[in-house]
C-alpha cells in the first residue's frame, strides 16, 4: 500500500524538487491559460445567443459546457498551484539541509 500523501505522475523524479517545481509551475500555467480560453469562449457563446437566436439552444449548450471546463481548468490550476508551494517547500529544505550538513 501507497503510504505518501500525494501520489501523482510516477514519472516525475520526487527526489528533484528543482524539476518537481519546474514541472508544477509549467501545468500551473498551462491550466490558467486552459481556464481562460474556455471562460472566454463560453462568453463568446452567450454573445452568439443573443446574434443567432435561431440556434439559441445549441449556444447555450456550448456555453454550459465552455463554462464547467473552465471550473475544471481552474481547480486543476488550484492543485497545481498547491504542488507548486510543496515543491517550493520540498527545494527550501533541501537547501537548508546542505547548507548545514555540507
Amino acid at each position: 500500500m501507497h503510504t505518501k500523501k500525494y501520489h501523482h505522475h510516477h514519472h516525475l523524479d520526487h527526489n528533484n524538487p528543482a524539476k518537481d517545481l519546474k514541472h508544477h509551475r509549467h501545468l500551473e500555467h498551462l491550466a490558467e491559460a486552459g481556464a481562460a480560453m474556455a471562460g472566454a469562449y463560453a462568453l463568446h457563446e452567450k454573445h452568439q445567443i443573443k446574434k443567432d437566436p435561431q440556434h439559441a439552444p445549441r449556444h447555450k449548450i456550448a456555453e454550459e459546457v465552455a463554462a464547467t471546463i473552465g471550473v475544471g481548468a481552474a481547480g486543476f490550476a488550484l492543485h497545481e498551484h498547491h504542488m507548486v508551494k510543496e515543491a517550493k517547500h520540498r527545494l527550501k529544505e533541501e537547501k537548508h539541509h546542505h547548507r548545514h550538513h555540507h
